[in-house]
């Protein structure tokens, strides 16, 4: 199948950061390496993340200890 307009197609990839609307602050850059330290570390499940953030000194954006609905509250804002 073609399409009429080929050009206008968007490339078969995705951009790392298609979402944001502005580049990560640092309070998100953190919360992010914190994530990735806890994945590199074997750590899959949302409670063993949610403990890692508190062990780690992580906190919630008003300072506050996570907990699981804060996280995913926080990632779904962060994905808004």
């Amino acid at each position: 199948m073609k399409f009429p307009h080929d050009a206008a197609l968007p490339p078969p990839y995705l951009e790392p950061r298609q979402a944001q609307r502005s580049p990560p602050n640092d309070y998100e850059n953190m919360l992010g390496d914190a994530i990735e330290a806890a994945f590199g570390a074997g750590i899959w499940e949302l409670p063993g993340v949610v403990a890692r953030l508190n062990r780690e000194g992580i906190r919630t954006p008003d300072g506050q200890a996570w907990t699981i609905g804060r996280f995913e509250a926080e990632m779904a804002r962060l994905g808004a």
